[in-house]
């Protein structure tokens, strides 16, 4: 029966009432939302609140520090908001399509224009975009997306097929009757067809750092805004001034702005590179990989394919071996490119009427038909074919194979089984072998790897011998440790092949993503890539995953990283910028990290000493811009190509502690000086932001080894901004006039804390070392 679909006038209908299949996928951000995240944050409104208390106390000077916070939220806006440009327009490239039959013929439109009662055309490997109902054909669907379960169900005419599955084998047609939020997967929000969260040590470290901040901000500002109130001759100006200096000192807010800047541009620039980031943090993921997991087909090798040779078997001869193979193409339903080369080997017209036709399945690895001769025909792999008997053939076979895959033709007078199963009495005829063409760019990509440190495995469904002498060709080490994933029937089994083995043939959907599990049971933190309905379930659980853009729906959506030209060599710009991205904000973030634990130290201090906090608002401000803004965010942009070591946060920390401390010990040396030698408030604090910016410094040119021309022109300017506020705007920095005694007091002092800084910096990079070095 020929299908019509929807009429024009019918479609446009559906469209007036709002019955299209819109909001069934998940989006990036709106503006809105994106203004929103930047400028309603906890932090902002900390700032805020501390902006209001000098307004109310007359202190508009010390407001300046607003006019960052201002730009660091713009800048966060910007950032993103051109992220996200960039990103939509790339995602076009890669958008999910829905062939749909409308007036009786077969159109293509993307998901979102699907309306109700749309007639929707699936065949293996298509995403189903809306629930829909089977009219006409047979096909197999994986509803793991969905239910978490793997196995196959077989959907016939008037079963349901829910929204977020895909399609692994047939073809059907079937009409939508549910869109949009009416949908299956919509219902449950989602959930089960969202990415796995990507696990990412920055992230986790800066939520524990705003956690831990925020407890502490609020009582640290209110028992230290008593003690200033308290003092002896204190005015409510002086303690809210004195108070806001403190705890905006102990405000990172700079350091997630870096951070979503830092990703942001690295979107931006993998973007023009044609790589589509589908998550922010994958980019830092992907950099900490240390086994990457490869399907061969698509990924190794191009997706085109070619018959080179037909050889018959004895039983049958070369002539009846065409006939059979021409017959079987001429009735497979299924698109892929190996029915596309047989197809285009195989070109004689056989009349011959299919009476069943069975679809292949990466779970069974084989597909046929039965025709109206009263013979069936059966091709794939010969093992699963065969069973026991293909090991009688097997080695003739090998030895005409090499790298080529083997497809073997098998015929039956019997008809399939119960569920589809293999016909009885099959009896091998010949074979057919196909030339897997490998990737130019895919040598170069694996040396790079390798170079790296980075462990390869290659996983695929084809037979051992055809993956590992692919492998071996493309450059795997140790290619020769392959195993045939069949014998490994246990899972204890699996996961010590999983460390044993580099090349992995035969090897199901369910057993790839045991694979991956295994690995990271081992502690390996996993990428894998690929292209098929078979390689869904591994990228899903991998920690990165990478999906070619000219594979299935499935894979592209459950993908964090799409490479939207098909080109594996993308691969190491990936790597490349996630490394400069960690590295940069690893350096970056310790400068920031140094203000905050500094604040925090000389805060608790100050809560128990009878002595007016040394700091304003707008000094604090001064230091912060030229001692940590400017350089976090010329630093970060940098190239860093480094391999990624250490834990994240324990790196910050290590680094931050010697530029803390030495400033910590700086203010209690100026106020023990103060006392002596009777320096009066405007003194001592002049002391102490000159103290505290050269402390700055020293940790500047510490992360700044070894300097390059761009790191020797930021540490000019620095030292140039640093004076010129110091002798030019002094009244505006409430600072006191360098007399002789006082400079005095600032060089002594900053010998002191040169020496103290460098003998603790060598420390904790000693410690930093020995844990990087032992693995904890």
């Amino acid at each position: 029966m020929e299908l019509q679909g929807l009429s024009e006038r019918e479609v446009a209908a559906r469209r007036s009432q709002g019955l299209l299949n819109v909001g069934s996928e998940v989006k990036t951000k709106t503006a809105g939302q994106i203004v929103a995240g930047h400028t309603l944050t906890l932090f902002n409104a900390l700032n805020l609140a501390l902006a209001a208390a000098l307004l109310l106390v007359g202190s508009y000077k010390n407001m300046l520090f607003m006019g960052v916070v201002i730009c660091n939220t713009a800048i966060g806006v910007f950032q993103e908001l051109r992220s996200k440009r960039m990103v939509d327009k790339l995602s076009i490239l890669v958008s999910h399509k829905a062939q749909v039959i409308r007036s009786g013929r077969q159109q293509e439109i993307p998901i979102e224009e699907i309306v109700l009662d749309d007639l929707l055309h699936l065949r293996r490997g298509n995403q189903i975009p809306a629930d829909c109902e089977v009219l006409q054909g047979r096909c197999y669907v994986n509803e793991s997306l969905i239910t978490g379960e793997s196995d196959l169900i077989a959907k016939t005419e008037g079963d349901t097929l829910l929204s977020g599955s895909f399609v692994a084998g047939g073809e059907c047609a079937a009409q939508v009757i549910h869109v949009g939020k009416d949908n299956y997967a919509a219902q449950i929000s989602n959930e089960a067809k969202e990415l796995k969260q990507v696990h990412s040590e920055i992230m986790m470290t800066l939520k524990r750092l705003i956690q831990v901040i925020s407890c502490v901000i609020i009582p640290m500002g209110a028992f230290l805004f008593y003690n200033q109130f308290t003092i002896p001759g204190a005015s409510m100006q002086a303690a809210v001034v004195n108070t806001v200096a403190a705890l905006i000192g102990m405000i990172p807010e700079g350091l997630m702005l870096l951070t979503s800047t830092v990703l942001a541009v690295s979107v931006i620039r993998l973007s023009k590179s044609k790589v589509l980031v589908q998550q922010l943090y994958c980019i830092e993921t992907l950099a900490r990989v240390d086994v990457l997991c490869l399907d061969k087909t698509g990924t190794i090798t191009c997706d085109d394919m070619e018959v080179e040779e037909l050889h018959a078997l004895p039983e049958a001869s070369e002539t009846e071996l065409r006939q059979a193979f021409a017959a079987f193409t001429a009735s497979s339903r299924d698109q892929s490119s190996t029915i596309a080369a047989l197809k285009a080997y195989f070109t004689e017209k056989v009349p011959r009427k299919a009476l069943q036709v069975v679809d292949f399945s990466s779970e069974k690895k084989w597909s046929g038909a039965s025709y109206d001769t009263g013979v069936t025909y059966v091709v794939g792999a010969g093992e699963m074919i065969l069973g026991e008997r293909y090991h009688r053939l097997k080695a003739a076979i090998a030895r005409q194979a090499g790298t080529r895959r083997v497809l073997l033709m098998a015929k039956s007078r019997q008809g399939f089984g119960r569920e589809e199963a293999l016909p009885e009495g099959l009896e091998p005829m010949g074979f057919v072998l196909i030339q897997d063409k490998i990737r130019p760019e895919a040598p170069r990509t694996i040396q790079y790897f390798r170079e790296q440190g980075v462990r390869l495995k290659v996983i695929s469904g084809d037979s051992m011998e055809t993956v590992r002498q692919i492998a071996q060709e493309a450059g795997i080490p140790e290619a020769e440790q392959a195993v045939d994933a069949r014998t490994l029937e246990s899972d204890a089994l699996l996961e010590e092949a999983a460390e044993r083995y580099q090349v992995f043939g035969r090897v199901t959907p369910a057993q790839k993503k045991k694979l991956i599990q295994a690995l990271q049971k081992k502690g390996h933190t996993v990428a894998m890539t690929g292209d098929g309905v078979n390689d869904v379930l591994a990228l899903k659980e991998a920690d990165c995953s990478v999906a070619m853009a000219a594979g299935s729906d499935a894979a592209r959506n459950v993908a964090q990283l799409v490479l939207t030209t098909n080109d594996f060599s993308s691969m190491p710009k990936v790597v490349a910028e996630g490394r400069r991205s960690i590295n940069n904000i690893q350096r970056s973030a310790s400068l920031f990290l140094v203000k905050t634990l500094f604040s925090i130290c000389i805060g608790l201090l100050f809560v128990f000493l009878d002595f007016r906090y040394p700091f304003q608002p707008i000094q604090m401000s001064f230091i912060g811009v030229f001692t940590i803004g400017l350089p976090s965010f010329i630093l970060a942009l940098e190239p860093n190509k480094e391999r990624i070591k250490g834990n994240f946060f324990y790196n910050i920390m290590t680094r931050a502690l010697a530029g803390a401390v030495t400033m910590t010990i700086g203010i209690i040396v100026t106020y023990l000086a103060g006392m002596i030698f009777k320096l009066s408030y405007e003194e001592t604090s002049t002391l102490a932001v000159i103290l505290t910016a050269t402390s700055g410094v020293y940790l500047l040119v510490r992360i700044s080894i070894p300097f390059n021309l761009i790191r020797k022109i930021l540490l000019g300017v620095v030292l140039c901004g640093l004076l010129c506020g110091i002798f030019c705007f002094q009244p505006l920095l409430g600072l006191a006039p360098l007399s002789g005694q006082l400079a005095l007091f600032v060089l002594g002092t900053g010998i002191l804390n040169a020496v103290i800084f460098t003998g603790l910096y060598h420390m904790t990079e000693r410690i930093r070392i020995k844990k990087e070095r032992s693995g904890r």
